[in-house]
């Protein structure tokens, strides 16, 4: 597997644009785009555990549910969340129109927003805006661009990857973007990802396959704590790369999966990198578990301090805040085992050991805290289970954005 430039125009058959269609205030900020198949292609979607779901994710379920999609237009600046019959309404509306300009049924577009939660989508500017973007779309790298900063809200920058891989001698391609920033935790959390690919799988494997990465990266990322109402990761697979069709879970579904998992993991820790307000990236690694479920609990848990996050920002080694975070995770441990560790460009250091501080250097530490990704290790000398989370440090500009997000 290696990675290659186009994101989600590199699998063959697909092309994608981006543009400004005017709803965001401002006159340059880019607000639609699309990602368009040549073909009917095979979908699967996970989407926010959130009980207050957005239009185009109720939208979306049944599209990924019946299995089959051709196009996904997204729009930025507006969620289309808490909107009743009408927001349902406008959803159905922007597939039906971005159908009858492909010659596609509005059953097979997927349809996605992120933005201010509560407003009404302006109709008359998704349509202008659907009916700019068909014609610009294009399997261009350029193209691909500006369809990943078209659907950006408070991202700093764009997210986006691609890679290639073999398939019983046929060469396949993935690519990916997404966008989140905020509203970002561990329950598909605001944050939209979609991933092309032109392998040729089964509905149900590519589902198993989603659903199962989805738990091991998206899932384990948090930046403020908050579940968005639009949660939402997509895969469409066209099957334009003539492989053997993936049905089971043989070597090749094994293979694909890997290629799934490394896509998922980047833009993963993209967002986490990207958090609102975010110096540096935080990783937090629990080994030696004694469960699978334990581990991820006490990573997650860690990942979500904001007393250890607040510390890492202000590069304090404060190691009694991440013991704090795992005694009330609810995971189970032996706090006289455990070992913490930090580490990143800048060097190693073990700040505790069996449960208690090892009278390191400060200085060190502080050193170590410095870089711009950092990680907690976490030895627990229990198990042979282990988990990673990712998430980012908090800053007084997550406070700053926030407070006048609306305004």
């Amino acid at each position: 597997m290696k990675v290659i430039n186009g994101s989600i125009i590199a699998p063959r058959g697909f092309k994608a644009y981006g543009l400004r269609a005017g709803i965001k205030p401002g006159k340059t900020n880019k607000d639609m785009a699309v990602i368009l198949s040549d073909k009917d292609a095979v979908c699967a979607g996970a989407y926010t555990r959130n009980r207050v779901k957005a239009a185009p994710v109720i939208w979306d379920k049944k599209v990924t549910d019946r299995g089959t999609a051709r196009a996904v237009i997204i729009n930025s600046g507006i969620a289309n969340a808490c909107t009743g019959e009408r927001g349902y309404d406008d959803t159905s509306k922007t597939a039906q129109i971005l159908a009858g300009l492909i010659d596609s049924e509005k059953e097979k577009i997927l349809v996605a927003s992120t933005g201010v939660i509560g407003a009404n989508l302006p109709m008359e500017v998704i349509e202008k805006g659907a009916n700019m973007l068909v014609p610009l779309a294009d399997n261009t790298e350029e193209a691909a661009d500006l369809a990943a900063e078209a659907i950006m809200t408070t991202d700093t920058h764009s997210k986006k990857i691609a890679v290639e891989f073999e398939l019983v001698g046929k060469t396949v391609r993935m690519g990916g973007m997404c966008k989140g920033s905020g509203m970002i935790h561990p329950n598909m959390g605001t944050m939209l990802s979609f991933i092309t690919t032109d392998a040729v799988i089964s509905h149900e494997m590519l589902d198993k396959a989603l659903k199962e990465d989805v738990e091991n990266t998206y899932n384990m990322v948090s930046v403020d704590g908050d579940t968005s109402t639009n949660d939402t990761v997509v895969v469409i697979a066209n099957g334009m790369a003539e492989n053997a069709k993936i049905t089971s879970e043989n070597q090749d579904y094994e293979v694909f999966c890997a290629a799934l998992n490394f896509v998922n993991e980047y833009l993963a820790k993209q967002i986490a990198a990207d958090g609102e307000g975010a110096t540096k990236l935080l990783e937090v690694k629990v080994q030696n578990a004694v469960s699978p479920e334990d581990a991820k609990i006490l990573a997650k848990s860690v990942i979500t301090s904001n007393l250890t996050k607040a510390a890492v920002f202000g590069r304090d080694a404060n190691w009694g805040r991440i013991l704090c975070a795992l005694g009330y995770s609810g995971g189970e441990f032996e706090p006289d085992k455990t070992e913490i560790a930090l580490k990143s460009s800048n060097g190693e250091l073990v700040i505790v050991k069996n449960g208690v501080g090892t009278g390191y250097s400060e200085d060190l530490a502080t050193q170590i805290l410095s870089a711009d990704e950092v990680t907690v290790s976490v030895d627990l000398h229990g198990g042979a289970f282990s988990a990673t989370a990712w998430g980012c440090d908090l800053t007084y500009d997550y406070v700053k954005i926030n407070a006048d997000y609306r305004s």
